[in-house]
Parts: C-alpha cells; structure tokens; sequence
C-alpha cells in the first residue's frame, strides 16, 4: 500500500507544484521560514503516518533522540493543557528545517495556498496575517481588488481545493488502491512511539 500512497503523493506533488507556480507573485515561502511547522495541529491519517514514520527511521540515531525527546516534552505540556484546542510545534523541525521532508504529510505538502473552504470561504494561510502569502493582496480577511490591480499580475490569486479530508477522501482511495485510515492530530499518533 505505500508504494500506492508514493503514487498518489507524485500525483499530488504534480498539481501542487502546479498550484504553487501559478500563485508564484502571492507566495513568500523560502527555507527556514517555518512559521507553517508552528504553532499547529498536524492532522495525519494513519497511512501518512506509516510513511512519514518510514522517513524517520532513515534518519541518523542522534536526529531521532531529538526528535523523541520533542515528543517526550509536547506529550507532557498536552497533559498540562486545559483549553479547547492544543497546538504544537512540529516535533521533526529541526533549525526550523523539515527533518523528514520527502515524508511529510498532506497538510504540510499544501500549506501556503489559498484553500477553498465551507461555503466557498476563501481560507488564506495563517502566514498571510504575518505578512507573508498572499498578504500582498489580502485585507480584512478577503482579497482586495484595489491591491490585486496594483500589482498587475498575470493570474489572479486563486483558492483551491486542498482540504485535508478532501485530499484523503474515498475517491482518492479508490483511484490509487490507498486506504488512508483513521485521522487525528500527528501528537496522537505519536503518543504511542
């Protein structure tokens, strides 16, 4: 199955490189950035959990006790958390670098777009309210008209639809012989490691 899941990440990395080059004036990702690896939930499903898991088990012995000792310390700061909605940074972040990059999960292969959302809201990255995608044409949470002219872009900014549980739909399963599985926040899953 994850031969079929590395098929289906190539055809997914394709239309996201895709959406990333057609959105080129509004994005301002560049390395060491790493505001999306912050601060965040990291929904996985199990299978991208399997993969990444495969990515981690490559890395050198001293990367990994980094990484465990990460897990070690959001696992004890969730037990303390008493709010609705407990964030984290992402444990594989390693001088604001992805330790397991080539195996990261859906959610991070598709951060800094525009996300069609529920009722067709446009969703703008968090980042973009730090000056970053797609702040250049964004205000009060819509795109303004007035910046996109000013800027005069060949293609307008766009939203797409990236959503996790679209991404990991039935349909996607189907098409690539894929079973994603359960889905639940990356510090669930490894919880148990």
């Amino acid at each position: 199955m994850i031969q079929n899941y590395i098929t289906y990440l190539k055809y997914l990395n394709n239309k996201l490189n895709n959406f990333f080059e057609s959105q080129r004036p509004y994005i301002f990702c560049k390395k060491g950035c790493a505001k999306c690896c912050k601060n965040a939930q990291f929904p996985y499903s199990f299978l991208e959990f399997q993969y990444l898991m495969t990515g981690y088990l490559k890395l050198d012995k001293s990367i990994r006790d980094i990484i465990s000792d990460r897990v070690d310390n959001i696992k004890l700061e969730k037990e303390k958390f008493t709010g609705d909605l407990f964030r984290y940074d992402c444990p594989f972040l390693i001088n604001d670098e992805c330790s397991i990059y080539e195996y990261r999960g859906i959610v991070c292969r598709t951060f800094g777009l525009m996300e069609n959302a529920k009722d067709n809201v446009i969703k703008a990255p968090f980042c973009c309210y730090q000056g970053l995608n797609y702040s250049n044409v964004m205000e009060n949470n819509d795109i303004s008209e007035e910046k996109v002219q000013n800027l005069n872009p060949e293609v307008e900014p766009l939203a797409f639809n990236i959503n996790h549980d679209i991404l990991t739909n039935t349909d996607f399963e189907r098409g690539f012989n894929i079973k994603f599985g359960e889905k639940k926040p990356l510090i669930d899953w490894l919880e148990g490691k």
